[in-house]
């Protein structure tokens, strides 16, 4: 595979030139405009970030993206899919309140919000993956999978999971639906707490393989039977029925590409992320913690996995910050994600998805005023 090239450029402005006129020239340069958006729908993936987190992305950056796609002639929308976890973007409903919230609404960004999966995180579509070790067929949003044209806009950050959170884990895992992120966590079947359980039934309803049973007013799931889609999942009223989280983090980061491919394989996509406010951990706590290194700057390429790894590099070239998670470690290296989260090892997702035809991690730096 050939050299990728990686657009770059610093978050220094001058005057009467802002951050926002400085993504549009990258994107521009970074040849966006080469992918034909007339009257084509276009995904615009971003993380509205869970509430009471304030690392995520500005909506500002989000309506340059919009903008630029309006200026070509798409039709542009912003999407994510609803969380497995319980927080405040389990649903379509509580998840695009949390966005206007976190400032993401038509009137600040240009373009309606769509959350891929639906209502209740269980509206995909089986997506087949090309060379697929662990993911045969993926569980997509079906919205995201309806669109001409794919743009992920990424927050790059640390993970404790995943090393890094970047353009893999915002496609990879961002658009898995409830139950596509349950296969890429797990190895094993949801199971039901029983204090929470109503014995409403719903669970049993949604179920094609009759794996959960009504005793007693509580449910419980026969993994004999179960399937694990996880559909269940997504529509128990109570947040009881809980999926296992016991797949290792080497698996998950591949899961994870293998989810990315199947999302991009087949139509134009173009990726930016923006290498600020690097919080140790993800976007998705309601929370989150100092920054550990300086801000970096924005990229923007045609190939996810040599961005992620110009990033990754661009984030471990930066000194630590004092008074961090980061700075709390003794951490001579030069390998920050490890050091923040030693449990994981980033380089294995980015290596699986070179396997897979996903991309490269070679690549040249391209630099943008």
């Amino acid at each position: 595979m050939e050299r990728a090239n990686v657009y770059f450029t610093n978050m220094r402005t001058k005057m009467n030139d802002n951050l926002q006129q400085k993504l549009a020239r990258l994107i521009k340069k970074a040849g966006i405009g080469d992918i034909d958006f007339d009257k084509k729908y276009a995904a615009i993936k971003i993380h509205f970030g869970e509430p009471g987190n304030l690392a995520y992305l500005r909506p500002n950056y989000a309506r340059t993206v919009a903008d630029v796609v309006k200026e070509l002639g798409g039709k542009p929308f912003l999407t994510d899919c609803n969380t497995l976890y319980v927080g405040g973007r389990k649903n379509a409903l509580d998840h695009i309140e949390s966005a206007y919230i976190n400032g993401f609404t038509p009137y600040t960004t240009g373009c309606h919000i769509l959350i891929g999966d639906g209502l209740k995180g269980t509206d995909d579509v089986l997506v087949p993956v090309e060379g697929g070790e662990y993911v045969k067929e993926a569980k997509i949003g079906r919205a995201i999978m309806d669109a001409d044209v794919f743009i992920s806009l990424s927050h790059f950050k640390g993970h404790e999971c995943t090393g890094f959170g970047g353009a893999l884990k915002n496609i990879g895992m961002g658009c898995g639906s409830r139950a596509g992120k349950m296969e890429m966590h797990s190895a094993g079947k949801p199971h039901v707490n029983q204090e929470l359980c109503i014995g409403c039934g719903r669970c049993a309803k949604i179920c094609a393989h009759d794996a959960p049973k009504i005793t007693d007013r509580k449910a419980s799931i026969d993994h004999s039977k179960c399937v694990g889609c996880g559909r269940c999942i997504g529509v128990c009223p109570q947040d009881a029925v809980l999926p296992a989280s016991d797949e290792s983090n080497d698996i998950l980061n591949k899961k994870i590409a293998e989810y990315t491919k199947a999302v991009i394989d087949g139509r134009p996509s173009f990726h930016i992320s923006l290498v600020v406010d690097v919080s140790p951990y993800c976007d998705c706590h309601a929370e989150n913690d100092a920054a550990v290194v300086p801000d970096v700057g924005m990229f923007a390429s045609f190939d996810p996995v040599a961005l992620d790894r110009a990033c990754a590099d661009a984030v471990n070239r930066q000194p630590v910050i004092a008074n961090t998670v980061l700075s709390e470690h003794d951490h001579t290296g030069h390998d920050h994600f490890s050091a923040i989260s030693p449990a994981t090892n980033w380089e294995v997702g980015l290596e699986h998805a070179e396997k897979i035809g996903l991309g490269t991690q070679d690549y040249e730096l391209i630099e943008v005023d």
